[in-house]
């Protein structure tokens, strides 16, 4: 997973996958993409950036369920708890975490949650009841999709046990287009 330099290979795929073919029309421009990093202090990982600049921002024909949200966007049922999201600051977790059962090794777990939902990503999108794919953009997971619940988070991609695809966008775009389950390790046995 290369994160600096987008993949001719990858951006083709997520062409195919979406079906873009507008030459660009619906991506946001570099410009864009540039104002967004300086506003937030961050450089969005490839192939995501080139994504967004070049070929697309958002659709609704999905990943996820109810589609791929726009760059500065969130989901139609993002709750969020009225924190401001910081995307600098760096998206805590590393390992799965289902804090409706266990508080973790964390001293205030809530305050944890709170990070895991408004630092450090950009939110993809939403298969819906506030079940929310997002791509981590800073801290040791960045370039990494992660799906966060209300009830906990979990990294996708094969080296974490839950899928068989690869980690980040390209990965996860890769996995919807072949119209596999999102969870389909425990199928793959």
């Amino acid at each position: 997973m290369n994160m600096d330099q987008a993949a001719p290979e990858d951006l083709d795929a997520l062409r195919k996958a979406f079906g873009v073919d507008d030459e660009g029309a619906s991506a946001l421009g570099w410009e864009a993409v540039y104002a967004f990093e300086a506003e937030h202090g961050i450089v969005l990982p490839e192939p995501y950036r080139t994504f967004v600049a070049e070929i697309s921002d958002g659709s609704f024909q999905g990943p996820p369920e109810y589609g791929l949200v726009g760059l500065a966007e969130l989901p139609s049922d993002w709750g969020g708890d009225g924190a401001e999201r910081s995307l600098a600051e760096p998206f805590p977790l590393t390992e799965p975490w289902l804090w409706e059962e266990d508080e973790g090794p964390y001293e205030d777990p809530e305050a944890v949650t709170d990070q895991v939902f408004n630092h450090g990503s950009v939110v993809l999108g939403t298969d819906g009841c506030a079940m929310n794919w997002h791509l981590v953009v800073t801290g040791p997971h960045r370039g990494h999709i992660w799906h966060v619940t209300d009830v906990g988070a979990m990294p996708f991609g094969a080296e974490f046990g839950f899928t068989t695809s690869a980690p980040g966008f390209a990965g996860w775009v890769g996995h919807w287009a072949a119209g596999k389950e999102w969870f389909d390790a425990e199928s793959a046995e």
